[in-house]
């Protein structure tokens, strides 16, 4: 009984999400810099947004038990795997971790890291079934994490930073918004204020369509107003195409699996931040 018991503690981590959040923090203090941050600056940036990211996705599980009963009866809480008391024992031990490496940090990092768990907290908390508003509160403790990279360097101004922010911000809105769209059955019993169940499935992937392809529009600026080099061109062309392509699909009335294109936006905007970490790395 013990093995299945681990395993579920660690699927609540849902590891490729803080690890994304974490490699999103390494970019910000490449993106600052313009250079290699050191060895410490890459790892304690890296763990602290990693702890706080899970720390408010392993909340979440207990937050959503009811609706997860519906949508994924398969996640650790709903199926048996692991006790409610055992869910928020777990979140408080890995968000004190990432208060921990934040002070050592820097107390302005610290002070940065409390707000952004505790958005995430009142998120699940209260604002879960609250439709946009919950939408944009996951939006932006996303965007932060650019935001954080460069707080972890000693650059928290740097104009190309806040930009990619925005950018990460907007495309997590978009996945948000159609996300809540493929579960729009669940939500409806849980009484959430979803926008798919205020304005329809439908309309709510077009909108969020008309956000992804806002994203891809405003990926050119970079280039066109010189803050990066045409090298870093070809990740940022693999995200722009994948996007373009998943839209088409969660448009498509065809499509029978809507929610994997969802993923793959995402899948690709990892991939895509951590090619130009490597290129960074390399020149």
């Amino acid at each position: 009984m013990l093995r299945p018991k681990i395993l579920g503690l660690f699927r609540l981590f849902r590891f490729e999400l803080p690890f994304t959040a974490g490699v999103c923090v390494i970019l910000g203090e490449l993106l600052a810099l313009g250079a290699l941050p050191t060895t410490t600056e890459i790892i304690l940036g890296f763990l602290s947004i990693f702890f706080i990211s899970a720390a408010s996705l392993i909340l979440n599980d207990y937050f959503d038990l009811e609706i997860d009963k519906i949508n994924a009866p398969e996640r650790p809480l709903p199926a048996g795997l692991v006790t409610e008391r055992e869910v928020i024992l777990l979140s408080v031990i890995v968000a004190v971790l990432g208060f921990i490496t934040g002070y050592l940090i820097s107390l302005e990092a610290l002070l940065v890291i409390i707000p952004v768990w505790a958005v995430g907290f009142l998120y699940n908390w209260k604002f879960k079934k609250a439709g946009l508003i919950g939408n944009l509160m996951v939006s932006f403790s996303v965007g932060m994490t650019f935001i954080f990279g460069g707080i972890a360097v000693n650059k928290p101004f740097e104009t190309i930073v806040w930009f990619f922010a925005v950018i990460l911000m907007l495309t997590d809105l978009g996945e948000e918004i159609a996300a809540d769209a493929m579960d729009i059955e669940g939500d409806r019993q849980a009484g959430s204020r979803s926008l798919a169940l205020a304005v329809g499935c439908e309309n709510a992937l077009k909108i969020s369509g008309a956000i992804f392809l806002l994203v891809v529009a405003a990926s050119s600026l970079p280039f066109l107003l010189g803050w990066l080099e045409w090298i870093y061109l070809f990740p940022i062309l693999l995200m722009d195409l994948v996007i373009l392509y998943s839209t088409g699909k969660l448009l498509d009335l065809k499509t029978v699996n809507r929610r994997i294109y969802i993923r793959w936006i995402y899948l690709t905007g990892l991939v895509a931040f951590l090619i130009f970490i490597i290129i960074r790395m390399v020149r």
